[in-house]
């Protein structure tokens, strides 16, 4: 009987789109080996069952085409590489992946070598090589961003072409093709950087890093990662559901959009501790959390942690964005929790996305430290998918 009903299970899946197979995209941030006490992260703590994909972050390049490894203590002498590939022994059906470029990176250096044929062409041939070289079973691109950040005009059409050759090189080795690409809602930006509907037709997936839509930089508090618009903004497309209307409208195939969802939160200094409300005045970033040690920012099992041990923070939900935030003294934080990345989640599957990502796997909770198991927040979204 069992046998009968999975059998009609995935005669249903097969019929119907949106039960089909979601991709789960974990990236793993390869500086997490520095992190102090239970900071620290590495492999030997991923299940890997947990993600479709995993995607480990960065390499970078020279201007003449070359590969560069970032960090070759962590990638080479820790073996990055090669222990996030090793997982694959365990399931075989996991995908890993290497992701190039990243804020750090710039757009220069993939301005200059995109805009010469020739040393396009090098630096095709040599990231294929050094996929296979290490073991991996695909490239994501992070170029952050296409003609924009000291890049010029021609990068948008360049970067089409070297996805183009990059395809024409993977595709026939069975070797798999991504793209992180800027959440900006404006469709301006949006098509100042990207040919959405040349991306979409040659590119596997297409990581939406739907976060940081507000920060410090805005001198009030706001959501990291807002769902929806909220009834205070004047500006209704910093949120993830503009985002991917956005990238649809411009001709974006939905199955191939991976909705981002952060495992850390933009936090603030209030400069009122008495004015807490969405909004408020800031002074600036928040403080640094005691393992990710970077101002404006909290990873979840900082900021679980934190509400776990000093019990004055104050948590609320923030309905109308589908999100929570809290406070504590002059301390304001926009974040996701279990409950909101299930939402989040349920989205993906109602709008026929190929699946969610989350930057990064590192941020969860991985330790258990706070009482609702391992990798809470990654548990969490994947309940609504069909895996």
């Amino acid at each position: 009987m069992a046998k009968l009903a999975l059998f009609g299970f995935m005669l249903l899946a097969l019929s119907n789109p949106t039960l089909a197979q979601k991709k789960i995209v974990c990236y793993i941030s390869s500086w997490s080996v520095y992190r102090p006490g239970n900071g620290f992260f590495n492999t030997s703590f991923v299940d890997p069952n947990l993600c479709t994909h995993l995607i480990y972050a960065f390499i970078g390049a020279h201007p003449n085409g070359s590969v560069k490894i970032i960090d070759k203590s962590a990638d080479i002498s820790k073996n990055g590489f090669t222990k996030i590939n090793k997982l694959r022994e365990t399931n075989p059906s996991l995908v890993t992946m290497v992701s190039l470029g990243g804020w750090n990176e710039g757009s220069t250096t993939f301005s200059t070598i995109c805009n010469d044929t020739s040393v396009r062409a090098t630096f095709v041939n040599n990231l294929y090589e050094f996929v296979v070289e290490y073991g991996f079973k695909g490239l994501d691109l992070d170029w952050e961003y296409p003609a924009q950040r000291g890049g010029i005009p021609a990068d948008k059409a360049n970067y089409v072409s070297l996805i183009k050759e990059l395809r024409a090189k993977f595709a026939p080795a069975g070797l798999l093709l991504s793209a992180a690409v800027s959440a900006s809602a404006s469709a301006s930006a949006t098509s100042t950087s990207y040919d959405v509907p040349a991306l979409s037709a040659n590119l596997d997936f297409i990581n939406l890093m739907t976060y940081v839509f507000h920060a410090a930089r805005d001198g009030k508090t706001g959501q990291n990662s807002p769902l929806y618009a909220s009834s205070i903004d004047t500006d209704k497309r910093y949120n993830t559901n503009a985002t991917v209307q956005n990238w649809i409208k411009a001709g974006a195939d939905p199955t191939k959009l991976i909705l981002g969802i952060p495992l850390y939160g933009q936090t603030y200094t209030l400069s009122s501790s008495s004015s807490t409300e969405l909004g408020a005045n800031v002074k600036g970033p928040g403080s640094p959390g005691i393992w990710s040690r970077q101002a404006g920012v909290f990873m979840y099992n900082e900021i679980c942690s934190s509400m776990k041990n000093q019990t004055d923070w104050t948590e609320v939900w923030d309905a109308e964005q589908a999100v929570p935030c809290a406070y504590r003294s002059d301390q304001w934080v926009g974040y996701d929790n279990m409950k909101s990345v299930g939402i989040k989640s349920k989205y993906a599957l109602d709008q026929g996305l190929g699946g969610v990502l989350v930057w990064s796997l590192d941020m969860d909770d991985f330790r258990n430290l706070c009482g609702a198991g391992k990798f809470p927040l990654v548990t969490a979204l994947k309940a609504n998918l069909v895996v």
